[in-house]
């Protein structure tokens, strides 16, 4: 009788457990009473999640809408278009911020990998540069690497320009030492 009453308990119990999984946030399972409705009613969760808002240009939309389906697999694969998801490289990043520390930042995006500075004057320099950095990848490489500087003057010589990414690449190597030996 004890292994008839272990089967029938685990039953039930399967069987609630798959009962409480069916329900979901807009099925009004629990909360069908309009006097207990929320100030403004009930909102439409399906419709709302098929909208989508455009915030400064970017549009935000369901990744259900797209036609994706996510699972647990997808936890341990690289299912993102390269084309939206940006990469930096995080030591490059820091060395850019690190080395051009006496620019002023007017502008900084990580998803693009864009810092644009204003104009300031080097450590024991007369002349005033501005820079835009731009980390296109996230390889420790010089090739992820951009640099535009500019002085009040005009364009800059490619010297100076190679001179500062020598710079900031170094300051990444040495960056990732420091990191290899945590």
């Amino acid at each position: 009788m004890t292994i008839r009453q272990t089967i029938r308990t685990t039953a039930l119990t399967g069987l609630v457990l798959s009962l409480a999984a069916c329900g979901g946030s807009n099925s009004k399972l629990f909360n069908w009473n309009p006097d207990n409705a929320p100030e403004g009613g009930y909102r439409d969760v399906t419709t709302e999640s098929h909208m989508s808002d455009d915030v400064n240009g970017v549009t935000r939309t369901n990744p259900a809408d797209r036609g994706a389906r996510s699972s647990v697999f997808d936890l341990f694969t690289n299912s993102s278009d390269p084309n939206i998801t940006v990469d930096v490289n995080k030591y490059i990043w820091q060395a850019s911020l690190d080395v051009l520390d006496f620019l002023p930042i007017q502008s900084v995006d990580p998803f693009t990998g864009i810092i644009v500075t204003g104009y300031g004057t080097p450590p024991g320099g007369g002349r005033a540069y501005r820079a835009t950095i731009h980390v296109t990848d996230p390889a420790l490489d010089a090739r992820s690497l951009k640099v535009a500087l500019e002085s009040r003057g005009g364009t800059v010589s490619a010297d100076t320009v190679s001179a500062v990414e020598d710079a900031i690449l170094t300051r990444a190597r040495q960056l990732r030492i420091a990191d290899s030996n945590l």
